[in-house]
């Protein structure tokens, strides 16, 4: 059978891929449209596969929510160029939306339906390795339950950008009130990156090394161990107001704290309202970057 340009072009439109590949496909496939898909989606695993090595380190952050609560997701590209791709961004965004049916669980998210593809997001996010070209993971995905406000710091669409930020606010009172006071917060959030809700939400071991450090600092001053221990218990409570949500100065109106701007917003709210939880994900953090040589590369491809 003769490969034409309308029938490869077909191809290309169906499934993304490049012309030389969607040309290939066909002859392999003796033009055969619906094989050929399969045999580019197969080519695309592999490459896929081959592709997985490369650090992942750019990409989006994704928010989506619905009246039960709300997710935030971690999708991760080697490149801030693709993460400007319209078609990454719609991978985000429907990968976000599938995820609110979810528990929020990498592995439930991973395995929840992409869209109307009939494929779960794990095969949709290899797929998308295959047509885009660049390796990509889900990295991370949570979930808050109840009432749930959301923000999305750097944003390049509705719901996508590079920092995403769940308050949960539990109350009987008004909902959009309560979600309202709770986008301030998750912005307060975004700005100040707390360790913990509160006190008792502490890493303890994160506790017992900052007092260490203080007693150790205390006791370079040569007063007493009863004025010592006073004096890390003051210092302990400065950290406790630098970390913790509730405690921490609101960024919005420093005079309050964050706990007392909630207890002033439960007038609008009109009931008693408490901050349950909190999510806050920054794209990249935690992932060790690879240092390229770009003269080097550039080097190495000449004398390939």
């Amino acid at each position: 059978m003769t490969i034409t340009a309308s029938l490869v072009k077909q191809l290309r439109d169906m499934t993304g891929a490049g012309m030389m590949d969607c040309k290939a496909a066909l002859t392999e496939t003796g033009g055969n449209i619906e094989e050929a898909v399969d045999w580019l989606r197969k080519k695309g695993i592999s490459k896929a596969d081959k592709k997985s090595g490369r650090t992942a380190a750019e990409g989006l952050v994704g928010v989506a929510s619905d009246e039960n609560g709300a997710v935030v997701v971690e999708v991760n590209s080697e490149t801030d160029f693709v993460a400007r791709n319209e078609a990454f961004q719609e991978l985000v965004r429907n990968i976000a939306n599938a995820a609110v049916g979810t528990d929020g669980s990498i592995e439930a998210v991973s395995a929840a339906k992409y869209a109307d593809s009939g494929k779960s997001i794990d095969e949709a996010v290899k797929d998308a390795i295959a047509t885009i070209g660049e390796n990509m993971n889900l990295r991370r995905s949570a979930r808050l339950d109840g009432t749930v406000a959301t923000y999305v710091h750097n944003s390049v669409a509705d719901g996508l950008g590079k920092l995403g930020v769940l308050v949960a606010v539990e109350t009987e009172g008004d909902k959009d009130a309560a979600r309202a006071i709770g986008r301030q917060i998750a912005m307060h959030v975004a700005a100040t990156n707390p360790m913990a809700l509160d006190v008792d939400d502490l890493d303890p071991a994160a506790v017992e090394r900052e007092r260490s450090i203080f007693a150790e600092q205390a006791r370079a001053s040569g007063k007493p161990d009863n004025i010592i221990e006073k004096m890390v218990e003051g210092r302990l409570r400065k950290f406790y107001e630098e970390v913790c949500l509730l405690k921490q100065s609101f960024v919005i109106n420093p005079d309050l704290t964050v706990e007392k701007a909630l207890a002033e917003a439960e007038k609008e709210i009109g009931a008693p309202a408490k901050i349950t939880g909190f999510v806050r994900f920054a794209l990249g953090e935690g992932i060790e970057k690879e240092e390229s040589d770009f003269a080097a590369e550039v080097a190495a491809a000449v004398k390939s």
